[in-house]
C-alpha cells in the first residue's frame, strides 16, 4: 500500500477539513494509506495561533518523510502547501508529486 500525503488548503477552515476527508476516502477506496496532518492536528491545534502553525507545519514535514507520494488537491497552493510541496520536492523528487483540481 502507499502512504499518500494530501496537500490541500486548511486556513482553519471547516469545509476545508470536510474537502480532506473526502480525498482520504477516495485514496483508501483506492488501496492506499492517506496522511491529511491537516484533518488530525485541527483537533488539538489552533492554525490561528502562530506557534501552533509553526510546529504543525514542522511535524508536516517530518510526516512528509514516511510518505511515498504527495496529491495536491484544490485550485490554490497556500504558503503552508508550498513549504510542503518543496520539502517534499527534496526528499523524494518532482516525478512523487501528483496534482488534482477537482474530484
Amino acid at each position: 500500500m502507499k502512504i499518500i500525503f494530501i496537500c490541500s488548503p486548511f486556513q482553519g477552515k471547516q469545509e476545508n477539513i470536510e474537502k480532506a476527508k473526502k480525498y482520504c476516502r477516495m485514496l483508501v477506496d483506492m488501496g492506499c494509506i492517506p496522511i491529511a496532518p491537516h484533518v488530525y492536528f485541527s483537533q488539538f491545534m489552533d492554525d490561528c495561533n502562530p506557534e501552533d502553525r509553526r510546529k504543525a507545519l514542522e511535524m508536516n514535514k517530518k510526516l512528509l518523510e514516511f510518505c511515498d507520494e504527495l496529491w495536491i488537491f484544490g485550485d490554490e497552493i497556500t504558503e503552508g502547501m508550498r513549504e510542503e510541496i518543496e520539502h517534499f520536492r527534496k526528499i523524494r523528487g518532482e516525478d512523487k508529486i501528483k496534482k488534482y483540481k477537482k474530484i
